[in-house]
């Protein structure tokens, strides 16, 4: 296939509609990686979120931390989970799992329900892990930015399995598996990449079968669009956009504040309201990287979390 990106000549229109043009029941909750508390944080819906004033109290209906995992201590918490930066809702056979990175070095898949750690590994600080995935025969795909890979470990194997196929992808940075085609897709600085997983679960292996270079540099968030499936969300550093699988286009997708469009570190939509939820860092001291806002579009708004530290925020719920 050739390696070309076609981008799509007109923009997916994401503004705020006019008061009232929304009516929608109380959605899916909102989970977010706090880097300041060093846990991971499942809120109340967007609607209620929007009605939270605080400073008082955070709308917790959840939460997780490595550093009150007993399970994990054998990796060393302490130093592997400093600065989680992913957080993911997956439901297999019925049951909701966890899924997790953190820079310094941890990626886990704990049962939110007994709170029991299905498998973990601690992939090294100078790897920074950034993001991973639950696969159909129970093995764990990580992205590694500074690593520059993407692995696939054989988690279906045992709890510590740390057997692994290795695909490398500089700047590695999202993965998400596709069950429509049957991929693996990964995003790195500069490429958007289909694999395809081979071998046994006990031995698994990786293919390219589709590269595409992106339409901007700096390739961060990849997630689904689960109104559009066959869609991926793909954030660049100067851009937002949106990746057709079937057709292989990218297409540039632009919000009611074009400056809401840079730097996004995690976006996502909420199905059947199709309300957008992103989040970007406010480059200020004592982490650059993090902000404690959330904000949301289709309906518009934001809510800050006073006293947090947020990397990303992920809807909490599906099952894909």
């Amino acid at each position: 296939m050739p390696r070309r990106t076609l981008v799509g000549l007109c923009a997916l229109l994401l503004c705020a509609p006019a008061a009232g043009a929304y009516a929608v029941e109380p959605g899916w909750a909102v989970a977010v990686v706090d880097q300041g508390s060093r846990r991971v944080l499942v809120l109340q819906s967007a609607e209620e979120l929007m009605a939270y004033r605080g400073p008082d109290r955070l709308p917790v209906v959840w939460s997780w931390s490595a550093d009150l995992a007993p399970d994990l201590a054998d990796l060393g918490p302490a130093t592997t989970w400093t600065s989680p930066d992913e957080a993911k809702s997956r439901i297999r056979g019925g049951r909701r799992f966890l899924l997790v990175t953190a820079s310094g070095g941890l990626a886990a898949v704990v049962d939110t329900t007994t709170g029991a750690t299905r498998w973990a590994t601690d992939a090294g600080a100078a790897a920074n892990p950034h993001s991973i995935e639950l696969l159909p025969d129970g093995n764990v795909a990580v992205a590694a930015s500074e690593g520059g890979w993407v692995r696939v470990y054989t988690a279906s194997q045992g709890p510590r399995a740390t057997a692994h196929a290795e695909f490398p992808l500089p700047g590695a940075h999202g993965v998400q598996w596709d069950r429509r085609t049957g991929l693996l897709w990964a995003l790195g600085d500069d490429e958007l990449t289909a694999l395809r997983v081979g071998g046994t679960p006990a031995a698994p292996a990786l293919t390219a079968v589709r590269a595409v270079p992106l339409p901007g540099r700096g390739g961060h968030d990849l997630a689904p669009v689960l109104a559009a499936p066959g869609r991926f969300w793909v954030s660049t550093l100067t851009a937002l956009w949106q990746y057709d699988t079937a057709a292989g286009r990218f297409t540039p997708v632009r919000l009611a504040d074009r400056a809401a469009e840079r730097d996004l570190k995690s976006v996502g939509d909420e199905p059947g309201t199709g309300r957008l939820l992103t989040v970007a860092p406010e480059h200020t001291a004592p982490c650059d990287w993090c902000t404690s806002v959330l904000t949301f579009h289709r309906p518009g708004g934001t809510r800050v979390l006073r006293g947090t530290h947020l990397y990303k925020a992920r809807w909490w719920g599906g099952g894909w």
